[in-house]
Formats: C-alpha cells, sequence, structure tokens
C-alpha cells in the first residue's frame, strides 16, 4: 500500500487531528509544528506566538481510499478559513489557516478547492488560507498526540 502525506493547519491541533484520524483512508495522524524558524520547537515556544510555526496535523493517507480532495473539504469543514490567524478564542499565527502541500498536485488541487469555494458564496468575507510547500515537520509532544482520544472526548469544547 502506498500512502501519501498531506499538513493542514487550522487553529488548534487537538480537533483538527480528530476530524482527520477517524476517516476511512487515513492510516495515521500526527500532530506538530511547522512553518516557522526554530528547529526543534517546544509546545511553550510555539505558544509564544515568536516561533513563526502553526499548529499542524500531519495525515498519511491511502489515495486508493480517501483522495486528497476528500481531505480538503474535511479541512474546510472544520474551521473558519476567513479568520486571520485565529480560530474561535484562539488568537496568533501559530492558529493561522494553512496548507502545507507535498507534491505539484496537490498544489493544484488546493489551489482549486479554495478557489471553489470562494466562489460558492458559503463564506461573506475573504478566504485568509495560505497555501505553501511543505516545510520540515516537527513532531509535538506525546502528550499532544491523540489528545481528546486519549481523554474520551470527540472534539474541543469552544
Amino acid at each position: 500500500m502506498e500512502t501519501e502525506k498531506a499538513t493542514f493547519g487550522a487553529g488548534c491541533f487537538w480537533g483538527v487531528e480528530e476530524a482527520f484520524r477517524k476517516l476511512k483512508g487515513v492510516t495515521d495522524t500526527a500532530v506538530g509544528y511547522a512553518g516557522g524558524a526554530k528547529e526543534n520547537p517546544t509546545y511553550e515556544d510555539v505558544c509564544t506566538d515568536e516561533t513563526g510555526h502553526a499548529e499542524v496535523v500531519q495525515v498519511e493517507f491511502d489515495p486508493a481510499k480517501i483522495s486528497y480532495r476528500e481531505l480538503l473539504d474535511v479541512f474546510w469543514a472544520n474551521h473558519n478559513p476567513t479568520t486571520l490567524n485565529r480560530q474561535g478564542p484562539d488568537v496568533g499565527t501559530q492558529y493561522r489557516s494553512v496548507i502545507f502541500y507535498h507534491s505539484p498536485e496537490q498544489k493544484a488541487a488546493a489551489e482549486e478547492s479554495k478557489n471553489a469555494l470562494a466562489k460558492s458564496g458559503r463564506f461573506k468575507r475573504e478566504i485568509v488560507t495560505q497555501i505553501e510547500p511543505a516545510p520540515k515537520f516537527f513532531r509535538a509532544e506525546e502528550y499532544h498526540q491523540r489528545y481528546l482520544e486519549k481523554r474520551g472526548l470527540s472534539h474541543c469544547a469552544i
């Protein structure tokens, strides 16, 4: 089985991971940090909003069972892509809406889905989601992995 990776930032990574983890065709998920300058950042570092890193989920998936486009649909459905550097009560660049693509095909699909969503009229405000090449992924501390699942929760209470 050939798997592919997808990386998304859509606010607090606990809830984002849970949204992707339970999808059929997703073989693994990991929460972490990406897009900033600091090597091996800790959660405390990223919370200062000075590292440039976003909280992200790296999704490993089987494209024979779930397409990248389907993952993009889940991404758009699970956060507000019109709020710059914030999701709900969480504010800072670490909570930005971002798609880190791993191939030219992912980049094209991400841009196409963003444009289609913008034209759909679903959001009254501009979509501020960034689409960037996937940088180095730094896995978050173990206590953040499957955080909600370990606590018997299905989502973050906002």
